[in-house]
Order: C-alpha cells, then sequence, then structure tokens
C-alpha cells in the first residue's frame, strides 16, 4: 500500500507538470517560427580605405545607423582623413580626447606592453620610410633608420588625464592605428546590434569579424583564412581552412601579399619597431580569435612582428586567446599551428 501511495503521488506532480512542459514546448516553437520570419539584413560599403560587409537578422535595414557609427571611428583613427582626430595629433595639435579615443589608447597601451614593444602605434615613420604607408619613399639607409628610432616607441607619447590629451615628446612623432582600428569598427558595430537586441550577425571590416549566433543557412559563421601566397594583388584566394566563428572574433594579418623586391630581396610590410627593418622570420600569416576585434587585431598584427615562438609565449600566458599560425618550414613548404583550443573549431 506504501508503493501504491507514493506512485499515485508521482502521477499526481507529472500531471501538475504537463502544461508547463506544453506551455513549454509551444513557446520555443512560436520563438523559432518567429526568429525564421526575421529577414536578415546585408549591408556592404568602404571604410578606412577597405571594405565592410555586414549581415544581420532584423525586420529593419540599419545601414544608416551603421555609416554613423562607422563615421564615427574613422573621424577618431583614420589617418587618410585630416580631420581626425589622430590626424590632428600627428600635426602638433592636442586636441581633447574623446572616451572612444581613449579606450582605444589604453587597449595599445595593454597590447604593447603584453608584446614587449612588438605592437607599437608609433611606427609610422618608419613604415611610410620603407614604402608600406600612404607616403611612397625610397628606402631607407640605415642612418636613416637609426635617426627614426629616435622617435619610435610608446614611451615617445604620454596620456594627460587631467586635460584628456596625448602628449609627444618630440614633434616629429606620428601615431598609427590602423592595426587597431578596422578590429575596432567591427566591435562597434556588434554593439551597435546588441543595443537593438539582434541575436544573430556578422561584421566583417578589411577582413577583421565578429559574429553572433547563427547565420542565414541557420549555421555557426564559417570564415575562411586565406592561404598565403606570393601575389601582391588579392586575385587569389584559395583557402588554407574554416574555422566555426561564433560568438568571437577573428582577424587576420599577413606579410604575403603587402611586399616588394628590393636588390633580389625581399622586404615584408611588417615592420619590427625595435629593429626599424622589415621583419625577416618565417612566419606568413597570423589569425587570432578574441573576445573583442580590437585585441585579435593588434595581436595578430604583434604575432607578425614576433615570429612564431615567441607568439607562442605570449598565447601561453594569454587563455583567452586562440591562434592559428602558417609558416614557411625548414623544406620552404607550408606548414601549420594552431592552439589546441582551437582544434574543434577548424572546419577543414
Amino acid at each position: 500500500m506504501e508503493i501504491k501511495g507514493v506512485d499515485e503521488k508521482h502521477r499526481r506532480q507529472l500531471w501538475w507538470q504537463l502544461p508547463f512542459l506544453l506551455f513549454l514546448i509551444v513557446g520555443t516553437v512560436f520563438i523559432v517560427r518567429q526568429q525564421r520570419s526575421v529577414p536578415y539584413q546585408h549591408n556592404e560599403g568602404m571604410v578606412f580605405g577597405t571594405f565592410y560587409n555586414i549581415t544581420y537578422q532584423h525586420d529593419e535595414n540599419l545601414k544608416d545607423e551603421i555609416e554613423a557609427v562607422l563615421k564615427e571611428v574613422d573621424d577618431e583613427f583614420s589617418m587618410f582623413n585630416e580631420h581626425s582626430t589622430v590626424s590632428r595629433i600627428n600635426r602638433g595639435e592636442e586636441p581633447k580626447l574623446s572616451q572612444m579615443f581613449q579606450e582605444v589608447y589604453q587597449q595599445t597601451v595593454k597590447v604593447n606592453k603584453d608584446t614587449e614593444g612588438a605592437f607599437d602605434i608609433t611606427v609610422a615613420p618608419l613604415v611610410n620610410a620603407w614604402g608600406f604607408g600612404f607616403k611612397k619613399e625610397k628606402m631607407p639607409s640605415a642612418a636613416q633608420v637609426d635617426s627614426l628610432r629616435r622617435i619610435i616607441g610608446m614611451h615617445r607619447i604620454t596620456f594627460d588625464e587631467a586635460r584628456s590629451v596625448i602628449h609627444k615628446s618630440d614633434a616629429r612623432v606620428m601615431l598609427d592605428f590602423s592595426a587597431i582600428a578596422k578590429g575596432y569598427g567591427s566591435d562597434c558595430i556588434a554593439r551597435l546590434f546588441r543595443r537593438h537586441k539582434i541575436g544573430n550577425f556578422m561584421v566583417e571590416i578589411g577582413g577583421e569579424v565578429v559574429t553572433q549566433g547563427i547565420s542565414p543557412m541557420r549555421l555557426p559563421w564559417r570564415i575562411g583564412v586565406t592561404k598565403p601566397s606570393e601575389d601582391s594583388l588579392p586575385t587569389k584566394q584559395e583557402l588554407q581552412t574554416i574555422l566555426n566563428v561564433t560568438d568571437r572574433a577573428m582577424a587576420t594579418s599577413g606579410n604575403y601579399r603587402n611586399f616588394y623586391y628590393q636588390g633580389g630581396r625581399r622586404y615584408a610590410h611588417t615592420i619590427d619597431p625595435k629593429s626599424g627593418y622589415p621583419v625577416q622570420h618565417t612566419l606568413l600569416s597570423a589569425t587570432v580569435l578574441a573576445p573583442t576585434c580590437s585585441l585579435a587585431d593588434a595581436y595578430a598584427t604583434s604575432f607578425m612582428v614576433m615570429g612564431i615562438e615567441r607568439a607562442k609565449e605570449v598565447l601561453e600566458e594569454h587563455s583567452e586567446l586562440m591562434a592559428y599560425l602558417i609558416y614557411d618550414d625548414m623544406q620552404g613548404q607550408l606548414a601549420v599551428w594552431y592552439s589546441p583550443s582551437l582544434k574543434d573549431k577548424i572546419n577543414e
């Protein structure tokens, strides 16, 4: 009789739970159907001297809001915009810095410290001297490189918190945020979407990507990593691999397209801020996954300066980062190293 009583009590509990379970199932079906009925929007255009492609699930097209946000970022960090904050600083002015500028500047200080100076926003004069910036020049002499190194280094600039301005120790110091601005722009669009409660989106600016949720195919977002090739024009787009990138940010930096030959020697566009010369190591491409695209962008650039062994050392200290590194092996063949935590995201 005791067992029978227990069974009857159990049945009564189940009968009370059935309406709740039914409500839960019906609610889930309704939400799924509603999500399927909401269209995906697609916007594209140009910003920061490159292209952007943005896909998101929303009832309305938000292109005007997207471009307003991108203009705000451009007005702070573009070296091609003579009215931008960074252009004004490079001309010797000391404009009051916005919260946006301060946020990105603090990130550059952090990555500079983490990479022991491999990431440096003052490297612009050297980049231009080697002919990779917006100002084409002849190849510099050793004396010119030594002279320019005297104005390179994050210690050449200080942030005055009381006045909210950046002060340069030498008028010739130039700031260049190109290795973090595209990633930060992608982060800003992702923030815009989250304010609109948009759960599914992919933001890509010049190869710097932020994703959330699922794609229009109802699958995780899949982003390709280009195979390095010595084609200085982007005509070859063979993929090395495809990564499942969901609720993460991703950025890639590489030396395999932006380079030139002089006197039979190959010069990559990545300049080592410490030596003053283009890097001469085997790392060809660094793809980094991080919580934010600005950090992914900055660390990808840093790894191209540091080379594969030093990049691994930084990755060991930062569990929030994952990397996919492509390099030349001892036989001159392409080889790959990636973070162990990235293994389940690789779709080869």
